[in-house]
């Protein structure tokens, strides 16, 4: 039986493109996720949980750094993390953890990656972009010395697998382990969502979103095989629990759950992710493991750039001045009362945009300008306005209209100063071309709900 250490061990499962109402604690009717239900009642479910920028590179470098995108300099993809970021593995390492990296990495402009590229990190086992040298029974990755493995399995198995090996091997010294998931992302070069064999057909026509049953899309092609790799998914997250209780490493080990983005199937724009909606920003998340067990739900607002502040404030490791998301530990301990009732938003890639969600509203701008590879913009255009309170699934858009003129500005002068907080510079927002609505204006309380 492994000893008790003073550092708690830490594990982040980190999946791809994975929609919070997948989950059956968000709703989802169909099963797939006991493992996760049963974390996010047993430990801490942050409900209201939000990527920050909706494109896979760019949210990882949020993870990796806690920091917005625009301040590390990687708001699309293909942007490699600067070699002198200091990371998640920089902090853990200089803590006495041992490091380790399992699968997609997509921070870097190379395959393989080099050591320098690694983020810090001791132990590798990855490939940048996961799914351009794998299949989903075509599990090839990199090791330390650069060398080609391919792994057995289906490839959230394969990917398992490893993880479970190193947390055996690592078990006597307090471990940071990332694994990161390619699924339930497509698969890229045929556009198709490969669930496990056994579920190839399991649940086809089953369950829609709403968002998606009202808009169509890609859904009815693609969602079957989705939720199969999901369901595979957690049935992963619950082999990774059973290796912990067998090492007797349940009480030391804090286990995180969460996702890059979450998925549209194409019913907003041209492709998957890439806009401010809850089909694109929201993801399942939860922690499990010493100071998470049984803290209930959270339904504050929480970031995607919140979560390396946490992990370190949880293993007991100084959280950098220069992070900027915040700990969630105040709120568990029910410590704070100035948590911000909203969340910010970079887009990229099909759009330079942003967006900030309140706990009722949702609003969002685009810069005119064509040229999409810009980290920002100095002037944006009002694009959406959703009240989420009436229109859970986005499908009024309410800019413009003259019965929300006052809360559209308040949102506006909201956005422009996180837009500064997060460190970009001053931008105009041009306001949207008022039309009536024929609706009876929002009083001032609902503005600010």
């Amino acid at each position: 039986m492994a000893k008790r250490s003073s550092q708690p061990n830490v594990i982040v499962f980190f999946t791809d493109q994975q929609r919070w109402d997948t989950t059956g604690v968000h709703g989802n009717p169909l099963g797939l996720t006991p493992n996760f239900d049963r974390m996010a009642t047993r430990g801490t479910h942050l409900y209201h949980s939000f990527t920050c920028q909706p494109v896979c590179g760019p949210a990882r470098s949020v993870f990796q750094s806690g920091l917005y995108p625009t301040t590390t300099g990687c708001y699309r993809n293909k942007i490699p993390l600067p070699e002198d970021t200091r990371t998640l593995a920089h902090y853990f390492r200089e803590a006495g953890y041992k490091t380790g990296y399992i699968g997609k990495w997509h921070l870097a402009d190379e395959n393989p990656v080099t050591e320098p590229k690694r983020g810090g990190y001791e132990y590798w086992l990855a490939a940048n972009a996961l799914e351009m040298t794998s299949d989903a029974y075509d599990a090839v990755v990199f090791n330390n010395d650069n060398e080609r493995v391919k792994l057995p399995g289906y490839r959230v198995d394969a990917l398992t697998d490893a993880a479970i090996r190193f947390i055996d091997e690592e078990q006597d010294r307090p471990f940071f382990l990332f694994l990161s998931f390619l699924e339930p992302h497509h698969q890229n070069h045929r556009d198709d969502y490969p669930s496990p064999d056994v579920y190839q057909e399991s649940y086809t026509g089953r369950w829609t979103p709403p968002d998606l049953a009202a808009l169509g899309g890609t859904a009815a092609q693609h969602l079957g095989g989705y939720y199969g790799m999901v369901k595979r998914l957690d049935e992963a997250l619950g082999r990774v629990f059973d290796t912990v209780k067998s090492l007797g490493l349940e009480d030391d080990t804090i286990i995180l759950f969460t996702s890059d983005h979450a998925c549209h199937f194409k019913t907003r724009n041209s492709e998957y992710k890439r806009s401010c909606h809850e089909s694109s920003i929201r993801v399942p998340t939860a922690v499990i493991g010493p100071g998470f067990d049984s803290r209930g739900q959270i339904r504050e607002l929480v970031s995607l750039i919140d979560l390396p502040s946490t992990l370190l404030d949880a293993a007991g490791i100084p959280v950098p001045d220069s992070m900027q998301g915040r700990s969630i530990l105040p709120l568990l301990r029910r410590e704070t009362a100035d948590w911000p009732d909203d969340v910010y938003v970079q887009i990229s890639e099909a759009q330079v945009g942003r967006a900030i969600r309140t706990s009722r509203w949702k609003y969002s701008v685009s810069s005119p300008d064509s040229v999409l590879d810009a980290a920002s913009s100095d002037t944006y255009i009002e694009e959406y306005l959703y009240d989420l309170q009436a229109d859970p699934y986005e499908l009024t858009n309410l800019i413009g209209s003259e019965s929300h003129q006052r809360v559209a500005s308040a949102l506006r002068e909201r956005l422009l100063r996180r837009m500064v907080q997060a460190g970009e510079p001053p931008a105009h927002i041009v306001t949207a071309e008022s039309k009536p609505s024929g609706q009876r204006r929002v009083s001032e309380a609902e503005i600010h709900s």
